[in-house]
């Protein structure tokens, strides 16, 4: 026997009767509506039809071919077989449609509105690799974290916090396959925030995800600005020094597609590594930059005697520490940050996913990559600590005694980083495009014509506030306490166990075999019970692994959002 105790247009409820406990049946009804006449963020689409479309989508990807990262074509500019051919024959291709103009969204076939989304997805999990790996500019900070921490604690840190980044890398791979579609596709960090926990959270999502990454580039600009002074032998003015950085950085963000990027991005983490063993070699057999060490140095930050001069201009020995330096808790927690810094990439995963021809392979790319950058971090910042202690500077490079390895080192490094700066700008652009340009403003996709013109004006002013924020900001090491502390540690930390949980929930909350679930025929939606019931059936679900599961999410949540007080605090404080 059945109650109807709800009805309208939209939804009718059901009081199903006759046990003790009675049983709310929901269902959503609509006349069917297709994916492309949705709004491009539409509060009405539910999980369960995200979810269906998700599982076709990798159905699909299954029985694809994985793609081959084509360095000639990079180079010669030409198209290859998996941009040309997207489904094959004439239906394949993608029109020349805006569609974020819902009238022209209702003009288009359901199989062009899929192939615009295939058009998209063509880079392979090597690409990925290089793109990860490309975010390697912790290495040189690194030595600088250890003298602030010691030797115990600074590789402890780093090990732990890596294998964190790692596993919310995972996190984020995971909710990306079961949201993700040809037919409603997750193009950036905050989509995951919106079919997790609604539109808030994707509001609260991309202005993280956005100032997170316009003040990464204003970090990279201070960074080789300094650069390009201490080249200058500092006779340059400081404010010309980022200005040439950022004019440079103007025509590299002009790649627009992440695939394109696979070429410079292995060359930009050759030249890192390049730097890192010209470098090593150097420290040596040369001592410290002493002059330098009061500009900051991990002595400067932990306890400025042991690089204070005597009366005849001698500085202290090289001393090195087991544990924390002292009690000056807040200088090892600013030293802990610039490790937040160098595992710092993870807030571009989805970007990265979402032009994958094959998301499922993503995971080889980002173990590969975290592994190769802790080995690296770890075994660099190590061998700094031993050879330079307490004078460790907080760029390596520039740490260097001999003017002339530091000449080297600079410009190296200067290449590498237009090549991550580019990438940060590529993908803060894409950011704000996406989610302001495109869903408020009808702006075409970037795939048009019109959508490459709009986004290559845009570049000029992303970095335009990128060169303010570097000329009114030189304090390098404070400014990469505050963002590392404020945006960095929840964007990487705190979010994607966020994300899983939701997801998580609302999934395992489904019951398939009592008829719940996506009808794609008529549209329809059939949920059991009060949406408070659901998600308590969902974090309750699955057996004790998958509740344990759960809890550890909550707690490894929260305990980001503690780290992050904390670090906000020794950030401004410091």
């Amino acid at each position: 026997m059945g109650e109807i105790i709800k009805k309208s247009s939209e939804t009718t409820s059901i009081r199903v009767a006759g046990s003790p406990d009675e049983q709310h049946v929901t269902t959503v009804q609509s006349t069917f509506t297709k994916p492309q006449a949705r709004l491009l963020h539409d509060p009405a689409v539910t999980f369960e039809e995200y979810h269906y479309y998700a599982r076709r989508t990798r159905e699909e990807e299954k029985n694809l071919e994985a793609p081959k990262l084509r360095w000639r074509e990079i180079i010669n500019g030409k198209t290859g077989k998996d941009a040309q051919q997207i489904d094959g024959g004439a239906e394949g291709k993608v029109p020349e449609v805006n569609f974020a103009n819902e009238e022209n969204r209702l003009q288009i076939t359901d199989q062009e509105w899929t192939n615009a989304s295939r058009a998209m997805r063509t880079a392979s999990w090597g690409a990925a690799f290089y793109l990860i790996t490309t975010d390697i500019l912790g290495p040189y900070g690194v030595g600088f974290a250890m003298g602030t921490l010691g030797w115990g604690p600074g590789i402890a840190l780093y090990t732990v916090f890596g294998f964190m980044a790692g596993y919310s890398g995972y996190l984020i791979w995971h909710v990306f396959l079961g949201l993700d579609s040809y037919e409603f596709p997750c193009r950036n960090y905050g989509d995951l925030a919106f079919r997790t926990w609604g539109t808030t959270a994707r509001y609260v999502t991309n202005v993280m995800q956005a100032l997170g990454l316009l003040l990464l580039l204003g970090q990279v600009t201070i960074q080789y600005g300094q650069n390009i002074s201490q080249v200058s032998k500092f006779r340059l003015c400081y404010i010309i020094c980022p200005l040439l950085f950022v004019l440079a950085g103007f025509f590299m963000t002009q790649i627009r597609t992440l695939k394109n990027y696979g070429l410079v991005a292995n060359f930009a983490v050759w030249l890192n590594l390049l730097v890192i063993f010209i470098t090593m070699g150097v420290m040596a057999h040369s001592p410290p930059n002493y002059a330098i060490s009061v500009l900051g140095s991990a002595g400067g930050v932990v306890d400025p005697t042991t690089i204070t001069p005597d009366a005849q201009g001698n500085y202290p020995p090289i001393i090195h520490y087991g544990g924390l330096p002292a009690a000056n808790l807040e200088g090892s927690i600013n030293g802990l940050l610039s490790g937040v810094l160098a595992y710092a990439g993870a807030q571009l995963f989805v970007e990265f996913l979402a032009e994958m021809k094959r998301p499922r392979d993503f995971l080889k790319a980002m173990w590969g990559a975290q592994f190769f950058i802790y080995s690296v971090y770890l075994i660099y910042g190590c061998y700094v600590y031993h050879f330079q202690g307490q004078y460790a500077y907080q760029i390596s490079y520039q740490g260097v005694s001999i003017y002339g390895w530091q000449t080297v080192g600079n410009m190296i490094s200067l290449i590498a980083a237009l090549i991550a700066a580019g990438l940060y700008g590529n993908i803060g652009i894409k950011v704000f495009y996406n989610n302001i340009l495109m869903d408020l403003f009808n702006a075409p996709p970037l795939i048009t014509r019109r959508g490459k013109i709009f986004y290559a004006s845009i570049v000029p002013v992303w970095w335009t506030i990128a060169f303010i924020i570097a000329a009114a900001i030189p304090d390098y090491f404070g400014f990469v306490s505050v963002i590392s502390a404020s945006m960095l540690l929840n964007l990487t930390y705190s979010l994607p166990p966020l994300f899983a949980v939701g997801y998580d929930m609302q999934k395992n909350a489904h019951r398939e075999s009592e008829g719940e679930g996506f009808d794609p025929i008529t549209g329809k939606v059939t949920r059991r019970g009060s949406t408070a019931q659901r998600w308590i059936r969902g974090f309750l679900s699955g057996g004790p692994l998958r509740v344990a599961q759960n809890v550890w999410h909550v707690i490894y949540f929260f305990a980001s959002l503690s780290m992050c007080g904390l670090g906000m605090y020794a950030a401004v404080d410091g």
